[in-house]
């Protein structure tokens, strides 16, 4: 494979959501109807640089506090608005319409769907209020994202309620809000009705969205029919649909039928590949081990016109880092150097998890202190893996001045962060430090998951300690009909909802319940 660029032709006019995945892309189209297209392709160019652009170090700083102080900002907007809508002595009919439509704005942003609904109940109650499909639709979308198909339910009678019309936009919202969480035949029944509708039938981002979930769920036996469907109505496919399809076969490893839909793209003349869909068939042969093939289609794409991005070069470090081609990735990055395309934190947290996994700790740091230099802040993934490589080796010491980092630093840390370091210090035989990161953890605000509770329960029995196993496993609540809760069934055995967790010596093995 030669590493070459070429200058951009022959392409269209496309959005630069395609950049990024293909749920974000189509639920962007759901609010953004289409926009006829173009033989230039300047929005392309101008979304792929404006997408690998890294600013200097201070840029980034200040980057990264602009964006923490408007996420407080956010938060604080959000709890002011409930408590003065649960305060008695305030009318709640009497708010000012910015502070009411910028907290529910802020709330459907940050995905906290049960904070929305009580704002937006507030804003109904506003005397000032006048019912809007748009802000039906956002809210359904975001439903949707948080899986909660019953209160996206709910929220479409009470649309009807409000004696407004649904429209393509609401309806194509429900379909995705039933899709996403596996209601695909509720979702069905959405776009049945939709045909009968004179003024709201279904168009191509509502099957995008419909193929986007079946992708998704695994379920491809229902695109054939769904592409039937589509072709019965005149509906013709568009990029965002071939690059949903190539996606969703690619990361199945149906290879066939992914470059048989590329091929079907090519053929129309009329959607031709971008970079979504340049990376997403080098992504599914390299994350297959197939590098024969990912360098193939790289020299493929880059023929067709199609430049790579930073996400592209992202994606040949990963593959090459995880079949073990050292050499090949290091030589990616220095290729990016040489053409002053600068790596994004993205970009190391690949390669210091790539060397997290081959146990080579010293290259390990090597790009972790190379990534700060440069000024990028490492951010709840970087320390993961270092924290997780340093208890694979027991270098016990070296976690604890990660700790010392991360207290001195603004970073946001998560779930998977916080499993990591438990079990790290319950490997080590630590059980008060192991006890304190899940205090910090709670006191973060990070709710611990399967892993988390499987992890100390196995550090307890490894030491002997019983009665704290027990203990733990008395204070998790067997409920078998709610998806969040945790049941013990077994001294090895522990159910998360539709998942069992098998612990054995020294793994977990992660099964589906049938």
């Amino acid at each position: 494979m030669e590493l070459s660029t070429y200058d951009f032709g022959h392409l269209q006019n496309l959005s630069s959501s395609l950049l990024t995945s293909s749920t974000n892309c189509l639920m962007k189209c759901l609010n953004e109807r289409p926009q006829p297209f173009s033989k230039s392709s300047s929005s392309l160019i101008t979304a792929a640089k404006k997408n690998s652009q890294v600013p200097s170090s201070q840029g980034i700083q200040k980057s990264s506090e602009k964006r923490l102080s408007m996420i407080l900002r956010s938060e604080a907007a959000i709890e002011a608005i409930e408590r003065k809508a649960s305060s008695p002595a305030v009318k709640n009919n009497r708010f000012s319409p910015k502070l009411v439509l910028e907290a529910l704005d802020n709330a459907i942003r940050r995905k906290r769907w049960e904070s929305a609904l009580k704002i937006f109940d507030l804003l109904r109650n506003q005397h000032w209020y006048e019912p809007r499909c748009q802000t039906y639709t956002k809210l359904l979308i975001m439903l949707g994202k948080c899986r909660q198909p019953k209160k996206a339910s709910l929220l479409f009678e009470v649309m009807l309620l409000d004696g407004l019309k649904p429209t393509v936009d609401v309806y194509t919202a429900l379909v995705s809000a039933y899709g996403y969480s596996g209601l695909l035949e509720n979702a069905l029944e959405i776009i049945d009705d939709m045909k009968l509708m004179l003024d709201c039938k279904p168009d191509v981002y509502t099957y995008s969205i419909l193929i986007n979930c079946c992708t998704k769920l695994r379920r491809f036996d229902m695109i054939t029919h769904i592409l039937a469907d589509m072709s019965c109505l005149g509906i013709e496919c568009s990029t965002v649909t071939y690059n949903t399809l190539i996606d969703g076969y690619g990361k199945a490893e149906l290879f066939d039928l992914m470059e048989s839909m590329l091929t079907d793209m090519l053929e129309t003349g009329t959607c031709l590949p971008d970079v979504f869909t340049f990376n997403s068939v080098i992504g599914a042969y390299g994350n297959s081990g197939m590098i024969v093939e990912m360098e193939k289609w790289f020299d493929e794409f880059q023929l067709m016109g199609i430049k790579p991005s930073v996400m592209t070069f992202n994606i040949l470090i990963k593959s090459y880092g995880k079949a073990r081609m050292y050499d090949k990735m290091e030589s990616v990055m220095e290729y990016m150097s040489k053409r002053f395309i600068p790596p994004t934190i993205v970009t190391y947290n690949i390669v210091i998890e790539t060397f997290k996994r081959g146990g080579n700790i010293e290259r390990m740091e090597e790009f972790f202190l190379k990534m700060k230099h440069q000024g990028m802040k490492p951010n709840a993934v970087t320390y993961c893996s270092l924290v997780s490589a340093y208890g694979k080796a027991g270098l016990m010491l070296k976690i604890d001045s990660v700790m010392r980092q991360i207290e001195n630093s603004d970073v946001i840390l998560d779930t998977t962060f916080f499993n990591s370091i438990i079990s790290a210090y319950g490997q080590a035989g630590d059980m008060k430090r192991m006890g304190d990161m899940f205090s910090l953890m709670k006191d973060r605000d990070c709710e611990p998951d399967n892993i988390t509770f499987a992890t100390m329960i196995h550090a307890y029995k490894a030491m002997g300690m019983v009665e704290a196993a027990q203990n733990l496993e008395n204070k998790i609540t067997m409920t078998e009909h709610s998806p969040g809760t945790f049941a013990i069934t077994s001294n090895n055995i522990l159910v998360y909802g539709n998942n069992i967790l098998v612990l054995s010596n020294d793994t977990f093995k992660l099964v589906r319940r049938q």
